[in-house]
């Protein structure tokens, strides 16, 4: 199996929340998640954070801005034996409910509340499973850390 992402795959996705606590979820036109109910999500660019590609996503995608609350889990998995595939799963809250849905990568967007989620034919197997928790960000964010110069590091994150 070859991929321009190499052999260890890194994304990020969010369970974004409004005000009513419903979540923001997609339907994908492409891959194993076409037609159903995930989380906005995608792969982590070299010159960015995984804060920073949460957020990107959601944004690219739904047109949806959101604020980070935190890490609630990770997905991990080994495709075919030979690809790493891992997902940091983030808590959001949305800063802006207008939703503008990439049209090229998905049919639709919309805030759902959870508890439909959980019994909905079309949602996929994670957010299932999320929506069956009692979702708490487990890490929060810490961005005011410089380990210093002699890292060159252009961005630097913590999650305590």
């Amino acid at each position: 199996m070859t991929s321009k992402r190499g052999n260890v795959w890194l994304a990020a996705a969010g369970i974004v929340t409004d005000e009513s606590n419903r979540w923001l979820v997609v339907k994908k036109k492409y891959g194993g998640l076409m037609g159903k109910w995930s989380l906005p999500a995608g792969f982590v660019d070299g010159n960015e954070t995984i804060d920073q590609a949460v957020i990107r996503e959601i944004y690219e995608e739904t047109g949806v801005k959101a604020v980070i609350d935190g890490i609630v889990g990770v997905r991990s998995g080994v495709i075919k034996g030979q690809v790493s595939d891992n997902m940091i799963i983030f808590k959001l809250r949305a800063a802006s409910n207008v939703i503008r849905i990439q049209e090229d990568e998905l049919f639709e967007a919309a805030f759902i509340p959870y508890e439909q989620l959980k019994t909905d034919p079309d949602a996929s197997l994670l957010i299932t499973a999320l929506a069956e928790k009692d979702i708490h960000p487990k890490l929060e964010l810490f961005d005011q850390l410089d380990p210093g110069e002699q890292f060159q590091y252009s961005a630097y994150n913590l999650f305590l």
